[in-house]
C-alpha cells in the first residue's frame, strides 16, 4: 500500500481509497465504544441495583463480567483473525455483540443482565482486536498518521465516557448506558473492506490453550476482586485452585506446543513483556482513578455526575493532541519519553489529591489518565507491529491488551478494597503507584531484546 491506503478486491466493487488519517479515525471508532463498557457503565450501577432489586455486590458483577469478557474476547478474536481472517472475526464478533446487547436491553433480573454483559463484552473484544490489528497492519509510511488518528479518537471516547453515562442514565435509561459499546457496530461497515485484506493463515486456533488462558484470566480477575464482591471462603479457594491449575497447564502447553494459543515467541520476548508492564501500570492507574475520582467529586465537592463528565471533557482535547504527537514519534525515543512523562505526571497529580483537598488534582489526574491510555495504545501498537510477523499480529495485540485489561482489573479491585478502610483521597494517593510503574516501564521500551 502507498501513502494513500488503497483497498481493492478482485470482484466487481470499485477500489476504496482511504487516507491514513481517515483509516485511523475509522479504527478508533471501532475500538472506542469499548471504553464505555466500564467507565460509563459505572455511573449507572446505583440505578441498576435499584431497578432490579439487586445488592451492591451483585450489581458490581455488571462491571466485573464486562472486564473479564473484554480482555479474554480481545485475545480470542485476535487469534481468530490470524487464523480465519480479520473480516470473519469482525462479522462473528458483531453477531456476538448484537446478541449481548439484546439480552441486556431485555434482561428481567440481575443474573440475566450479567450474562448479557459478558456476551456483549466478548463481542466488543472482537472490535478492539480488529481495530488494533488494522492499525498495526498499516503501511510503515502511513502508520504515524493512522496511529495519530486512532489515538485521538480513543482519547475522545475515553474522556467523554463519564458524561455519556450520566446523560443516558439520567435522561434516558440505565439500559442504554450499559449497551453503549454496541456503537462499535456502526463502524464495522467502514472497516470491512480493509479487513478483507487481512486473510487468515489457516493455523489451528488451539482451543485447549484458549480455554486454559480464559480460565486463568477469569479466575485471577475474580479472585483479586473477591473482597469487594463479598465472595465466600469456599468460592475463593475454588478460584485459587482453578488459577493455579490452569496457569500451570497453560505454561506447560506453551513450552511443548509450537502452535500454542499463547506463542512462546511472545512470552519470551523482552520487548513484549516490557510493553505489557507499561500498559498494565497505565490501565491500572486509569481504572483506579475512574473508580475514585467521580466519587470524590460527587461526595466531597457536591458535583453532579453531569458536572463531573463535563469537566473531564477537556481531557479529550488534550489526549487527542498528544495522540497525534505520539503517532509521529511512536517508533523512536520521543514516543517513549512522551508516554513516560504523561504517566509520571498522572502519578504526581493524583497523589496530590489528599494533600490539597481541591477538586483540581483529581480532574487533572483523570484527564492525564485518559491521555496516557490513548498514547499507550499508539506507542505499543507501533512497537509491536514493527516487531511481530503479520501472521501473529492479531493474536499478539489481543494478548497484549488482555494483559492491559487485567491490569485495569487489578487497579479497580485495589481501589475497591482500600476504600473500605481509607478515605477516597488517600486511596487515590496510594494507587498513584500504578502509573508510576507504567512510567518507569515505558522508559525501558527502547532497550534491545535479550
Amino acid at each position: 500500500m502507498t501513502t494513500e491506503q488503497a483497498v481493492t478486491t478482485t470482484a466487481g466493487p470499485p477500489p476504496l481509497v482511504l487516507s491514513a488519517r481517515s483509516a485511523g479515525l475509522r479504527y478508533g471508532a471501532l475500538f472506542g465504544p469499548a471504553v464505555f463498557g466500564v467507565t460509563a457503565a459505572g455511573v449507572a450501577l446505583p440505578d441498576v441495583a435499584a431497578s432490579l432489586h439487586a445488592t451492591p455486590s451483585a450489581a458490581a458483577w455488571v462491571l466485573t463480567a464486562h472486564a473479564l469478557a473484554l480482555g479474554v474476547g480481545t485475545a480470542l478474536f485476535g487469534r481468530l483473525a490470524d487464523s480465519r481472517g480479520l473480516r470473519t472475526s469482525l462479522l462473528l464478533g458483531s453477531l456476538v455483540l448484537a446478541l449481548g446487547t439484546v439480552v441486556c436491553l431485555l434482561a428481567p433480573n440481575i443474573g440475566t443482565l450479567v450474562v448479557g454483559r459478558f456476551v456483549l463484552a466478548s463481542g466488543s473484544g472482537a472490535m478492539t482486536s480488529g481495530a488494533l490489528a488494522l492499525s498495526a497492519a498499516a503501511d510503515p509510511a502511513d502508520r504515524p498518521k493512522v496511529l495519530g488518528g486512532f489515538g485521538a479518537t480513543m482519547a475522545v471516547f475515553s474522556a467523554s465516557a463519564t458524561l455519556a453515562g450520566g446523560v443516558f442514565t439520567e435522561w434516558v435509561t440505565w439500559r442504554v448506558t450499559l449497551v453503549l459499546p454496541a456503537l462499535s457496530l456502526l463502524a464495522v461497515p467502514l472497516c470491512l473492506r480493509p479487513a478483507s485484506l487481512r486473510r487468515g493463515s489457516g493455523r489451528t486456533l488451539d482451543l485447549p490453550g484458549a480455554v486454559l488462558l480464559t480460565v486463568a484470566a477469569m479466575s485471577f480477575l475474580v479472585l483479586i476482586q473477591s473482597y469487594a464482591l463479598g465472595l465466600t471462603a469456599p468460592v475463593v479457594i475454588a478460584l485459587a485452585v482453578a488459577l493455579l491449575v490452569s496457569a500451570a497447564a497453560l505454561t506447560a502447553r506453551v513450552r511443548t506446543n509450537p502452535v500454542s494459543f499463547v506463542p512462546r515467541v511472545l512470552v519470551t520476548d523482552a520487548t513484549f513483556l516490557r510493553a505489557a508492564l507499561t500498559g498494565v501500570g497505565v490501565y491500572a492507574g486509569l481504572f483506579a482513578a475512574m473508580y475514585a475520582v467521580p466519587q470524590i467529586l460527587v461526595r466531597e465537592h457536591g458535583w453532579s455526575v453531569l458536572a463531573v463528565g463535563s469537566w473531564l471533557l477537556p481531557g479529550a482535547a488534550f489526549g487527542a493532541v498528544l495522540s497525534r504527537v505520539a503517532g509521529r514519534v511512536a517508533g523512536g525515543r520521543g514516543g517513549r519519553l512522551l508516554l513516560s512523562g504523561i504517566a509520571f505526571a498522572m502519578a504526581a497529580v493524583v497523589a496530590l489529591t489528599a494533600a490539597t483537598g481541591n477538586p483540581a488534582p483529581p480532574v487533572v489526574g483523570a484527564s492525564l489518565g485518559f491521555a496516557a491510555f490513548a498514547v499507550t495504545q499508539v506507542i505499543t501498537t507501533a512497537l509491536m507491529s514493527a516487531r511481530v510477523e503479520p501472521a501473529l499480529r492479531g493474536g499478539a495485540m489481543g494478548l497484549l491488551n488482555l494483559s492491559f485489561f487485567v491490569g485495569g482489573g487489578v487497579g479497580s479491585a485495589t481501589a475497591g478494597a482500600l476504600v473500605k478502610s481509607l478515605d477516597l483521597t488517600d486511596v487515590l494517593a496510594l494507587v498513584a503507584v500504578f502509573p508510576l510503574v507504567g512510567a518507569l516501564a515505558a522508559l525501558t521500551l527502547g532497550r534491545k531484546a535479550d
